[in-house]
């Protein structure tokens, strides 16, 4: 085959598997984007002081144990850290 028709077919497949992956690659864009934003409103509310898994989870409007993921996520990449213990729960702050 030449070049141009290999470029040609090449350029077909590629559109037809845009196509095809549309769908899946929609929803990871909006997961994505979901992240992003628990991820800015968890900071925003630890730009505040030092908070417990608790108080974080009812500042951003979800249940705990999504948040607990986060904070640690957070935590791992050192962006939160722990603080001291308040009662059960260890308060988190803001890093960097």
């Amino acid at each position: 085959m030449s070049d141009k028709k290999n470029k040609k077919m090449e350029a077909m497949v590629i559109k037809m598997l845009r196509q095809e992956r549309a769908d899946s690659i929609a929803r990871a864009r909006a997961a994505i984007k979901e992240q992003n934003s628990v991820i800015k409103a968890i900071k925003e509310v630890l730009k505040a002081g030092p908070k417990t898994i608790p108080e974080i989870a009812g500042a951003v409007a979800m249940e705990t144990e999504p948040v607990l993921q986060y904070v640690s996520t957070l935590k791992r990449y050192g962006i939160v850290g722990e603080g001291p213990k308040d009662g059960d729960y260890f308060k988190y702050e803001l890093l960097s």
